[in-house]
């Protein structure tokens, strides 16, 4: 947030409820007037406000903050003046609500702009937090001068105070904006040293206890400060604005401006990156590593860390307990927040924050990676070594300016992911495949295989599920007619491969196309890395295990798919096909497993069948050809070619159904396809989805179920093709299947009323 240079806002807080710290913000604010003669303004925005300034200040406010905050017109000083009271003695007020039937509501972000605009009007702003953290809150902590916490000289209030600022240090703010404010002080109270000692953070000032003229100030509401300005509690007040504006305000304030501390580096003949060479670009003249001041200060930190915290055992501690992570997270943010305070001095606010995410990602997360990992619009990392990152956007290929510190700091990132799941990847096993925790499929590869450095891949998992209407509407993938269609061929039961290349998207369709799967049928999925996600209730998942460190109990693809079988499954999902477990698959498709599905790495149907034939001969059965594809043919009724094509597009290319056996050979037969015809001036690939003219055969086997398929859906003119022009339909246009959720641009499907399973 970005306060005028000429103002200072002061933020209050309280330790706990019960410590006075609305009428310590009421008379700070009326002291600051008189000892300065300058314009102040005080502002409510305690969350928990039932109006109480109202009554301290004796001010009854037109408008509110809360209403401000939802003006919606352009903010200047004359369109401000309907929202701020002034009371007689000149001091500006803003209330959060008109009395305790409201509750403070409002948009941090709009709050924040709109603090901007008020500091522009005033020199000081005195804003009563109240006693809770919230977004609006942290909102003006983040543009404040100082914040004041305001504490009792007792042992219980002392402790709450601490955990006050314990929070504040979570929420990453700097510890020198921190300063205490001791009210009710009486002999019988703690020593203010004990409190600065016990606090860690400086004692600002002593409010003397005077029960009497804080009653009567309240009765009059009227701050004491203006009708008592000779007592003892309010020479007490004087003091503490004498003290701010003596000179800590405006170097607590410096904290916001830039020093460009990162630009400068820093060579050290102890901060060569281990495990690999140091870039050319990083050697001073006599070869000797530079580091940049950002980089070291967050070594610094990070070692300093290791000493404060054992991070391996609390990270062993944790086990997936969402209440342990967070505790362990808050422990951590918290250490990182105060030795930054500690090492970083100097550093701007903007500088401070984005060294503390960067430590506590290194620390708890996958470091650099976590800034990608939350970019929504990086959909694959590719690290090569420490230093060279790069991402894939739209698409395409580009470099990342995030990189690794070391790459020992890369290796414990691996490690990071790899250990969770039971896996392991050292020199005897210098590769691995393994998942993140949102399902995002990861390899690495590290010496001596990986020459320049660790190598990691990261295929992220869409925040937002794909469904299936976005390869529709979004990506351009499919008409609505192949969706429609695909749709009731996996309600039917129909066996279906997904082909495709590398990155072509075929782990998400299957998952797109495993939710027309009925929600009645016991379904069993089989992974390298878990990454298919079904939404269905009856889901057992189950995953492969590599070899321990003596080179045994490994369980392969081939040897869940078989043990599936025991699992009494209506359907068996296999995320990729590769090895012997093709021949298994194909096994449990012709055994009444109906309605299964997998991928496989092909470019065309007819490719995909090849593909099949070697990965059986793979299984070691020593079966002849003929009999292979007798099982491939009867085992597969449907394939699905989906295809990256080179402006970075995914398209389904082809739906081709599998016939059966004609002579020696498996005959297909094309439904659906898509034909490209060139460039637009972006580059980017046209072309239409053409219905082949081809009926499939199983449509009579639905029609005598009870789901009847028009003709002309597999006609030219029956298929809605985005950019095709449609030629007019004749006849009467025959009603939609019940089974499809109802949409104007869906194809015309009509189904019977049958009695019992429509299977």
């Amino acid at each position: 947030m970005s306060i005028h240079p000429n103002c200072h806002l002061i933020c209050v807080m309280g330790g706990k409820g019960g410590v006075g710290k609305s009428v310590f913000a009421a008379n700070l604010a009326a002291a600051t007037l008189m000892e300065l003669r300058t314009s102040v303004l005080l502002l409510d925005l305690d969350s928990k406000s039932a109006g109480d300034q109202n009554i301290i200040t004796g001010i009854r406010p037109q408008k509110t903050i809360m209403d401000l905050n939802s003006f919606s017109g352009s903010l200047n000083p004359q369109t401000l003046k309907p929202f701020i009271s002034k009371h007689q003695s000149g001091l500006h007020y803003m209330g959060a609500v008109h009395g305790p039937e409201q509750t403070l509501q409002l948009n941090a972000d709009i709050l924040q702009k709109q603090i901007s605009i008020i500091s522009q009007s005033f020199k000081f702003i005195i804003a009563d937090l109240g006693n809770e953290i919230g977004p609006a809150q942290l909102a003006l902590i983040e543009g404040c001068s100082a914040l004041l916490m305001v504490t009792t000289p007792e042992v219980l209030v002392v402790n709450q105070t601490r955990r006050a600022i314990h929070d504040l240090m979570t929420q990453t703010v700097p510890g020198e904006l921190i300063h205490i404010v001791i009210n009710k002080a009486s002999r019988s109270g703690l020593d203010p040293r004990a409190v600065s000692q016990s606090l860690r953070r400086p004692v600002v000032g002593v409010i003397a206890q005077d029960d009497v003229l804080a009653y009567q100030a309240l009765q009059n509401s009227t701050p004491f400060v203006l009708t008592a300005n000779n007592s003892q509690i309010s020479n007490n007040y004087h003091e503490i604005v004498r003290a701010l504006t003596g000179g800590p305000l405006q170097k607590l304030k410096a904290l916001s401006r830039p020093q460009n501390l990162a630009q400068k580096t820093i060579g050290t003949p102890d901060s060569s990156p281990a495990g690999g060479p140091t870039p050319s670009a990083h050697l001073n003249k006599k070869g000797v590593p530079q580091l940049d001041a950002h980089t070291l200060l967050k070594m610094q930190i990070h070692s300093e860390l290791i000493k404060e915290m054992d991070l391996k055992k609390d990270l062993s501690q944790v086990k997936d307990d969402p209440v342990k992570e967070k505790e362990l997270r808050d422990k951590t943010l918290r250490t990182i927040s105060m030795l930054v305070d500690k090492l970083g001095q100097g550093l701007s606010r903007e500088e401070r924050s984005s060294t503390i995410k960067e430590v506590l990602d290194e620390a708890l997360g996958l470091g650099p990676l976590e800034t990608l990992l939350e970019d929504p619009t990086v959909t694959e990392i590719m690290v090569n070594g420490a230093k060279m990152i790069y991402i894939e956007k739209s698409g395409r290929l580009q470099l990342s300016p995030v990189t690794f510190t070391t790459n020992a700091q890369l290796r414990n990132v691996i490690e990071r992911i790899v250990t969770p799941l039971g896996r392991r990847i050292d020199e005897k096993t210098p590769y691995v495949d393994a998942r993140l925790a949102d399902g995002s499929r990861v390899n690495a590869v590290i010496e001596p295989l990986a020459i320049d450095g660790p190598a990691v891949t990261i295929r992220k998992f869409p925040t937002d599920r794909i469904v299936a209407d976005d390869y529709v509407t979004r990506f351009n993938s499919m008409t609505q007619s192949m969706i429609d269609f695909l749709r009731i061929c996996v309600e039917q039961g129909l066996n279906v491969v997904i082909s495709g290349g590398t990155g072509s998207g075929k782990t998400t369709l299957l998952n797109v196309l495993s939710t027309f799967i009925p929600t009645r049928e016991r379904i069993i999925t089989v992974e390298d890395a878990a990454e298919l996600q079904l939404k269905q209730e009856h889901v057992v998942r189950l995953e492969t295990r590599p070899a321990n460190m003596e080179g045994t109990g490994e369980i392969t693809i081939r040897d869940l798919i078989r043990n599936s079988l025991r699992m009494r499954p209506d359907r068996i999902v296999v995320g990729e096909c590769r090895d012997g477990a093709a021949l298994d698959m194909l096994s449990a498709m012709n055994t009444g497993h109906d309605g299964s599905m997998t991928t496989v790495h092909a470019n065309s149907p007819r490719e995909a069948i090849s593909r099949l034939e070697t990965l059986c001969m793979m299984a070691g059965m020593d079966l002849p050809a003929r009999a292979i594809r007798e099982q491939i043919s009867s085992a597969v009724n449907l394939i699905v070619q989906i295809s990256r094509l080179s402006d970075g597009s995914r398209k389904i290319l082809s739906i081709t159904e599998v016939v059966g056996m004609q002579g020696e050979a498996v005959t297909l037969q094309e439904i659906f396809r898509f034909k490209e015809e060139g460039f637009d001036k972006n580059r980017k690939i046209i072309g239409q989805f053409q219905a082949m003219g081809m009926i499939p055969t199983f449509i009579e086997k639905f029609e005598q179920r009870g789901v009847k398929i028009p003709r002309n859906l597999f006609t030219s003119s029956g298929s809605n093709t985005p950019g095709a022009s449609q030629p007019k339909k004749s006849g009467p246009t025959p009603v939609r299947s019940q089974r499809l959720a109802p949409r104007p641009t869906a194809p015309n499907l009509v189904k019977k009323k049958v009695s019992g399973e429509d299977q």
